[in-house]
């Protein structure tokens, strides 16, 4: 079963506002990089880069950056699906702000953080995501956060991108279909 949590409309608010708090926490905006975790912070990035972009009145530097390889639960996973890593400048002495659609325990973004000094090592690291659904495992708060929902065991939050071919939204999906 699944419950609508933010529409396209209200996906698009967040996704401003939060662009507007990355814009206020870094004055000089000259020097960040936006960096989305693959494969769910790619589209948020994105879309946090054209928000600043006309917010910040010059170009937005962002890219995409795999994690797989820097993940702690390989052995239990199986091969990993390695997706493209693209970083558009060096990070080095740069405010990078990693970008994840669902913060949960805080391993990817422990696995992003590995992935990212393995390429240089910025001045600052912001953390952004859609959703924080709480139940860390790891000590990671992000910087910017568009919503939190606090989930319950066997409750997942799934969020759609248009440019995947579907609605804007954020839903609550209980695994295993029942209410």
């Amino acid at each position: 079963m699944s419950r609508l949590i933010a529409d396209a409309l209200t996906l698009g608010r967040m996704v401003s506002r939060m662009a507007h708090e990355i814009a206020e926490r870094n004055s000089d905006g000259g020097d960040v990089v936006i960096l989305g975790v693959q494969r769910g912070g790619v589209r948020l990035a994105a879309r946090l880069a054209a928000n600043l972009t006309g917010i910040v009145g010059h170009p937005v530097a962002h890219g995409e950056l795999d994690v797989s390889m820097h993940r702690d639960d390989l052995a239990s996973r199986g091969p990993a699906e390695v997706h493209a890593t693209r970083l558009p400048v060096d990070v080095t002495g740069r405010t990078v702000v990693l970008v994840d659609d669902v913060l949960y325990t805080g391993r990817t973004i422990r696995a992003a953080l590995d992935a990212l000094h393995s390429f240089g090592r910025p001045r600052r690291v912001q953390l952004a995501v859609l959703v924080d659904r709480g139940h860390r495992e790891l000590p990671i708060k992000a910087d910017f956060v568009g919503k939190n929902i606090p989930t319950a065991p066997g409750e997942r939050i799934d969020v759609q991108w248009a440019e995947d071919g579907r609605s804007d939204g954020v839903h609550l999906t209980r695994e295993g279909g029942g209410a």
